[in-house]
């Protein structure tokens, strides 16, 4: 397994860095929200792991049984495939093209093995994030890179899941590698021109836009994380013209601190949150004490259920001290296990009682083999599979009987 690279944001509210303390400063934003109101357009006010654990746990999601070792011969299908209303139980399968490209060949069957996991897990729904690129903080144009997916190759794979019977959300995502320099966060980003970005990302997004489609994919992510442009006029003629090229819902991913701390103006008609609220608890903390943490987040932007919200990306790193910085990816503290199954756990309750419209966890990584343990020396702490009791904590969620919120924001 390869390393990762730090796709992470330094959270901008100065007094929450304070409390929080070192951990939380050195970025809770992974590759990186709105009220439960209906309306037609969004205006809104973000010790090791091993197979048998040490604390003694019941593990059905053993390493000799993992959820994607299914046979050849088994069927390539969803158990109960996603249907208008029902709840989105997902993944985030994160991709870059490797330095030697792979064969198309190749990327069908990682595909195909990726779609057996995620069954195996109860989900029904994938999202495909992969990364594009900008010159710098204040750059105009964007472009593909040679670690961006070509939209030829990415509709092979969409249309591996869709033939499997997932919802398929098609997730474009700035990387920030040439930004560490600068503002070190594509939140951030101030384009010199702003109509000449604009301009430079429609001819990026065009050609996904048709594989999205052609492979009739559910959702179709027009942007990602992007405080610093959210309201800007350009959205409107670049949301029209995407809902004219493509049929499925056209959504917004904001980041969690804005969900609480401003309003998110965006001309889509469905927002999802990349939600990574810290709490300040103990390792030890039990499970009814995080979701009171995610409730007290939630509670400041609205209270009772929120049945248009959908958690389009939230995870937790598997080491001690997490709480405090969920997606930090910087850090490799000591592997702690239950610290992440126990706030999978959390935010699953969270979800189906504020009924809200699902979660997508990040991540999985789609040239790694999710049926193996995670190397820890190089690995993110935020990898799940592999990590026996995130697993299980994510197939009780997946097959928890939550119907949805059985309203008409999803498509």
């Amino acid at each position: 397994m390869r390393s990762r690279l730090p796709l992470l944001a330094i959270f901008p509210v100065t007094v929450l860095t304070i409390v929080l303390g070192a951990p939380f400063v050195l970025g809770d934003h992974p590759v990186r929200w709105e009220s439960g109101s209906a309306m037609p357009k969004i205006v809104v006010g973000g010790a090791e792991d091993s197979a048998t654990p040490k604390d003694g746990a019941a593990d059905t999601a053993s390493a000799s049984s993992p959820p994607g070792s299914q046979s050849s011969t088994d069927a390539l299908e969803v158990a109960k495939p996603w249907k208008k209303g029902m709840a989105q139980w997902g993944v985030q399968l994160y991709w870059e093209e490797e330095k030697q490209k792979r064969s198309d060949t190749f990327i069908e069957n990682q595909a195909r093995k990726q779609a057996k996991y995620l069954i195996g897990l109860g989900a029904n729904s994938v999202s495909v994030s992969f990364p594009f690129f900008i010159q710098g903080p204040t750059s105009n144009e964007l472009s593909a890179g040679a670690k961006t997916p070509s939209p030829e190759r990415l509709a092979r794979v969409l249309k591996v899941f869709k033939d499997a019977g997932f919802r398929t959300t098609i997730r474009p995502i700035m990387d920030e590698g040439s930004l560490e320099q600068g503002n070190g966060w594509r939140g951030n980003i101030e384009p010199a021109s702003r109509s000449a970005w604009f301009a430079s990302y429609k001819q990026f997004i065009t050609p996904y836009l048709e594989a999205a489609e052609d492979t009739k994919a559910n959702t179709f992510v027009i942007g990602t994380e992007l405080n610093s442009l959210e309201g800007d006029p350009g959205w409107d003629s670049l949301v029209t013209y995407a809902e004219k090229n493509f049929s499925g819902e056209v959504s917004y991913n904001a980041n969690w601190d804005n969900y609480v701390s401003g309003r998110i103006n965006m001309p889509v008609n469905h927002l999802g949150v990349d939600a990574y609220f810290p709490i300040k608890v103990p390792d030890t903390a039990p499970v009814k004490d995080l979701v009171a943490g995610w409730n007290d987040w939630l509670d400041k932007k609205a209270t009772g259920p929120l049945p248009n919200i959908l958690v389009s990306e939230t995870g937790i790193g598997a080491m001690n001290g997490a709480y405090h910085a969920p997606g930090d990816f910087y850090v490799k503290r000591t592997v702690n296990p239950q610290v992440q199954a126990n706030w999978y756990k959390a935010v699953c309750e969270v979800v189906q009682d504020r009924q809200m419209q699902g979660i997508y966890w990040w991540s999985l990584w789609f040239d790694d083999d999710p049926n193996t343990r995670p190397d820890d020396k190089v690995a993110s702490r935020l990898d799940f599979a592999g990590r026996p009791l995130t697993e299980k904590a994510i197939k009780t969620c997946f097959g928890s009987g939550y119907a949805g919120p059985g309203t008409d924001t999803a498509s």
